[in-house]
């Protein structure tokens, strides 16, 4: 088949130059957008006179014969072609003639290529948009069953103090919120339309680039031709948001594999999202959380893939910039994957609470609350702090926890003791008691859920 620019050339492309030219097997994904993009455009001649409005009016029918055609499956892209741009116009040449030819006034690839990538990111990340909501009303049911369960809280993966499952699950909630955020307002930036940008430098026809954005949904041009065909800084943003989503996701699937451990059993995942081993019967692994955690590298890899094309080209478009859509697309394709196994996942594990009291009963992980007893009855806090230090040192030398030992022994190292402290450093207590907005206690972690429920029904 002829290309559409072979006027200058006296001979054909080599095959081997061809193949590696075309994009058509990876940007065919676009069909839709290329030819809403199309249509607008096509309408947008019509009613400025640049072809006549018959032709305009045949034109965009026919367009919309095409995308049916692919939809239903008549027609396929094994037919060849260099891009989606050229499989549609040449499919519109050969069912309409000249009339067909006219489609590509005042327009070249680059803003077409520019215009269809930016609706079809939209179209993509409202659908990541919507599985992250699912993801986070997964998390925060998950959390709402679980208000009661009371865990150690980690830092340094040393356990450091009482905490419930819900609060802890709830920061992935609201890192995930952030996430959703993140991709509303890179969508907001992305909403330019640059059709009628033409190649770099605008076109002589008297076009309306109002109406063909206003057609497509946008919220309004791209002010200068060249950065309109040159600026992919929305996909290097949207790569941004999918990675740090994807490190969320990352975290969660981490702490996921730990709990669900023999060292932990905090959890158990049910079997529908676990595998076993092909030599050792007794095992269940976790792999649906470690892809998830692998797949990371991937969308880290991809954002960098883009970054580095793009560091280098002068304006305005370079072929380089054909290896953005294998990036984003893979990206968005490994996000969605992900999204789609995660909240399941989190909805049918199982929370093994008694195991979580238990690891929480040791490790002393109330001795800041033991120290906080000291402080309200007087004691410097630096003082308090050292006094429970050599009190934690004689439970572990005399093999024993701080709920145990006798009120006798408390008196050696401070008269301040009393029997009291019992129930001030009980582990229900010590979560309780933390009463401070965002804390671990009941009522703040009412209000976290409150909040994210609110944020989902927005």
């Amino acid at each position: 088949m002829e290309k559409m620019w072979a006027g200058r050339f006296s001979k054909e492309l080599d095959k081997v130059a061809d193949d590696f030219n075309s994009s058509l097997k990876f940007d065919c994904k676009m069909y839709k957008q290329d030819i809403e993009g199309s249509m607008a455009h096509a309408a947008m001649l019509g009613a400025k006179g640049i072809i006549p409005k018959s032709d305009s009016e045949l034109i965009v029918d026919t367009l919309g014969e095409i995308l049916s055609d692919i939809e239903s499956g008549k027609i396929s892209f094994s037919s060849g072609g260099e891009d989606i741009h050229m499989f549609v116009e040449q499919e519109l040449t050969l069912r309409l003639g000249d009339t067909g030819k006219k489609l590509h006034t005042a327009r070249s690839r680059n803003d077409q290529v520019a215009v269809d990538i930016r609706l079809f990111l939209r179209d993509e990340t409202d659908e990541i948009k919507a599985l992250v909501l699912s993801l986070i009303n997964a998390i925060k049911t998950k959390a709402k069953e679980n208000t009661d369960a009371i865990m150690p809280g980690y830092t340094h993966l040393q356990r450091a103090q009482p905490i419930t499952f819900a609060h802890h699950l709830l920061s992935y909630a609201f890192m995930l919120t952030r996430d959703f955020e993140r991709l509303s307002d890179a969508q907001g930036r992305m909403n330019l339309s640059p059709l009628g940008c033409c190649a770099l430098a605008g076109t002589t026809y008297d076009t309306d680039r109002l109406m063909t954005a206003e057609k497509l949904g946008f919220d309004g041009i791209v002010l200068n031709s060249v950065d309109g065909v040159s600026d992919r800084d929305f996909c290097v943003e949207l790569l941004g948001a999918y990675s740090i989503l994807m490190m969320h996701l990352s975290r969660l699937s981490e702490e996921i594999i730990l709990w669900s451990s023999w060292e932990f059993k905090f959890v158990e995942l049910d079997d529908s999202f676990t595998t076993g081993s092909s030599i050792m019967p007794q095992k269940k692994n976790p792999d649906m959380a470690e892809l998830i955690r692998g797949k990371t590298g991937r969308v880290y890899g991809d954002l960098i893939t883009l970054l580095t094309v793009l560091k280098g080209l002068p304006l305005a478009y370079n072929k380089d910039m054909q290896e953005d859509k294998e990036a984003i697309f893979d990206a968005i394709e490994t996000v969605k994957m992900c999204l789609k196994v995660a909240s399941p996942m989190i909805e049918t594990m199982t929370v093994l609470k008694d195991n979580m009291y238990k690891a929480a009963q040791n490790g002393f992980i109330n001795a800041t609350d033991l120290a906080d007893y000291l402080v309200k009855k007087g004691m410097p806090f630096r003082s308090a702090y050292k006094t429970v230090g050599q009190i934690v040192a004689c439970c572990i030398e005399s093999k024993t926890v701080l709920d145990e030992l006798p009120i006798e022994k408390y008196k050696e190292f401070s008269p301040l003791f009393e029997s009291d402290l019992y129930g001030e450093i009980s582990l229900e207590a010590c979560v309780n008691k933390r009463i401070s907005q965002g804390g671990t206690g009941q009522k703040s972690v009412n209000e976290q859920i409150k909040f994210i429920e609110d944020f989902l029904n927005k």
